[in-house]
């Protein structure tokens, strides 16, 4: 387990020494009139409930502009106040690798005078002065400034490394586990063998070669359907559902909440801003213990725009990527990790809304969780289930993966691929493994797999995050297009050493690796070819497949096309009851068209694989008209909010 990094010295430093303020904050604050009396009687009421610093309440509910705070705030400790953005510091004095650390503290070296090392500081806590104090290694001071300047200069000042970090730091520490590499010279070689075989076995032994095909998809499809059985079994099993008790986060008080980080990462779309927004205002958490970053693309402009004019509090900050390949959200999730400061961190997406008490329910399942667990996966769900055919048959799928698939893969202690969003990360675990793949497009996925190669656990909570489900067609192949893709990717890094990762996960976790993330595809990619067959064979009674299925191969087939088919579509019927979606159930009949679907887009994938392996396929959000609460057993199918 990675735990958090110390940052106390026994350095002595009386000179360093920071006397306690004569006069209180909301004094001063008062006296300036920059609040009322009303706003401080409310913040010091929420700091006895919080536990947090009296600026950090004001700033965080908007009742004060950052600005003028840390003017006060400079008078109150006696410091100067500068303005970063018009002095700027002597980034001569700054270290790279402790970047991270700066933005986690609100502190930069500013220059040395008098024989000491001024820092600029945006909040000088017990913790950053323990900072500030061991890195100067002699005597210091500071000076106030905004935490704003601090992290707009140190994007602007140190962009190429934050850039690098943000692209190649997993390449250049952990290459095996990077997808730059798209296939391995040894990968090449095995497809390049494996077809040059099967050419030649097709050419000398046709029939008996094709025997053997049909043998082999046999044999795979009756393992996955069978795989997918016990999934279904053992992750309906309520001994293993329930994470955290609505009495458990009842029990939990706001002051031994830790800070918590959000990235919101987001490109072209700022009427889903508010949505986001608001989700985020309306979680279950104190406002001043979350750092919120919204991840926007710097040529993004309308986006940027769209969020300074909704006049934001403070708890938000932009956070400017600069152009760069690969163009994926995660590599913008690393550039904006290096400014993250909270304990526990998350990701969501422009178009989640998460339940309420979704972050206090991540923080009790870390403290019930085994030592080594790195990160905790929400569920998700969809809010416009009801809108289309495609969003129906999007939500009996997500229904069966993240309430049925993903906690039985956490008991049986299998990989999890974990989704996009509304993951919950020990922080510092995941800068320990160097966090996310940015040549990966389905980034999370391979983290999850990455962790538990590693020996870190990957857990599920008991909570939901509704999304928006495709409605849109296209829209919907591409985004399913990209996911496909990036499962070939991890599937790809993952086995460039087989037996490797068979001693690293073992025997059960090997092979649920293989059939959970590898089947997934493999099935998409032949399903056609079942197909086509099947439906030469009814329109036309051919008998000219028949020396192709001998009895033991035809009897597996048949049992495939009729039981195992009918079981999926059976396990699609189980995954609306713990929601209690029952009026699903009949679209449940129609799954194998949207398999077929599902066919497509892998042919997509396998395509961009092999051209243009990092491209991120955009998906637009905010397309949904689904705008009344329908009774689809949860709360949160509301309105469209949209952009004023």
């Amino acid at each position: 387990m990675v735990d958090k990094p110390s940052g106390s010295n026994t350095t002595s430093d009386p000179a360093s020494a920071v006397p306690a303020p004569p006069v209180p904050l909301g004094e001063l604050l008062i006296k300036k009139r920059l609040i009322s009396h009303q706003s401080l009687e409310q913040a010091l009421e929420l700091q006895k409930r919080w536990g947090t610093r009296l600026g950090d309440i004001l700033i965080s509910k908007g009742w004060i502009q950052p600005f003028a705070f840390y003017r006060v705030l400079a008078e109150q400790f006696k410091k100067p106040f500068l303005n970063l953005m018009e002095i700027p510091p002597d980034t001569s004095l700054w270290q790279e690798e402790e970047l991270d650390h700066y933005a986690e503290h609100l502190v930069l070296p500013f220059k040395y005078a008098n024989d000491r090392l001024i820092f600029a500081c945006a909040d000088p806590s017990p913790e950053a002065i323990a900072y500030m104090r061991k890195q100067s290694k002699d005597a210091f001071d500071f000076v106030i400034t905004s935490k704003f300047d601090i992290i707009w200069l140190i994007q602007r000042e140190k962009n190429d490394y934050l850039v690098d970090y943000a692209v190649n730091d997993l390449a250049v520490k952990q290459p095996v586990h990077s997808a730059r590499e798209v296939f391995t010279t040894g990968q090449l070689f095995s497809i390049y063998l494996i077809l040059t075989l099967l050419l030649i076995s097709l050419t000398l032994w046709p029939t008996p070669t094709l025997i053997g095909l049909n043998l082999f998809v046999g044999l795979f499809l009756f393992i996955n359907f069978g795989l997918r059985l016990l999934f279904a079994w053992v992750g309906g099993d309520t001994r293993i559902d329930v994470k955290v008790t609505d009495e458990e986060v009842m029990a939990l008080t706001d002051r031994e909440l830790p800070t918590y980080t959000v990235l919101v990462p987001m490109y072209k779309e700022p009427e889903v801003l508010p949505i986001v927004t608001a989700a985020i205002r309306g979680l279950d958490y104190p406002l001043s213990k979350l750092d919120i970053k919204l991840i926007l693309e710097e040529d993004d402009e309308e986006t940027i725009m769209a969020a300074k004019e909704l006049g934001l509090e403070g708890m938000f900050e932009i956070i400017r990527v600069p152009d760069s390949i690969p163009k994926t959200k995660p590599k913008a999730c690393n550039y904006a990790l290096q400014f993250a400061r909270g304990e526990l961190l998350t990701i969501y997406d422009a178009e989640d809304r998460p339940e309420p008490d979704q972050l206090k329910k991540a923080v009790i399942a870390f403290r019930k969780a085994p030592d080594n667990t790195a990160v905790i996966q929400a569920r998700l769900n969809y809010f416009n289930a009801d809108e289309n055919w495609l969003t129906r048959m999007f939500t009996l799928e997500y229904s069966l993966w993240f309430d049925f698939y993903l906690p039985a893969l956490e008991a049986l202690n299998i990989p999890i691929p974990l989704g996009g969003t509304s993951n919950h990360f020990n922080r510092y675990v995941l800068k320990h493994v160097d966090a996310w793949d940015p040549f990966n497009v389905t980034e999370d996925a391979d983290l999850g797999v990455r962790y538990t190669q590693l020996n870190y656990r990957v857990g599920v909570v008991n909570s939901t995050t509704y999304e928006e489900a495709n409605s849109h067609l296209g829209n919907w192949i591409r985004q399913r297009s990209r996911w496909i893709k990036g499962y070939m990717q991890t599937w790809l890094v993952h086995m460039r050493h087989p037996i490797r990762l068979y001693r690293s996960l073992g025997s059960i976790a090997f092979w649920g690796f293989q059939f959970f993330i590898g089947g997934a595809v493999l099935s998409a990619l032949i399903a056609p070819f079942l197909y086509f067959m099947y439906f030469l064979w009814l329109f036309t009674q051919t008998h000219a497949l028949d020396p192709l299925f001998p009895n033991f191969v035809l009897y597996i087939s048949l049992f495939n096309l009729l039981l195992g088919n009918g079981l999926l579509i059976y396990l699609s019927t189980l995954s609306v009851f713990k929601r209690h979606l029952h009026h699903l159930i009949p679209w449940a009949l129609t799954i194998p068209f949207y398999w077929i679907l599902i066919s497509i887009a892998a042919y997509r994938a396998l395509w961009q694989l092999i051209h243009d392996p990092f491209y991120w396929e955009k998906t637009v959000h905010g397309l949904t008209e689904f705008e009344h609460e329908k009774d689809s057993g949860h709360p949160l199918n509301e309105p469209k909010v949209e952009a004023r």
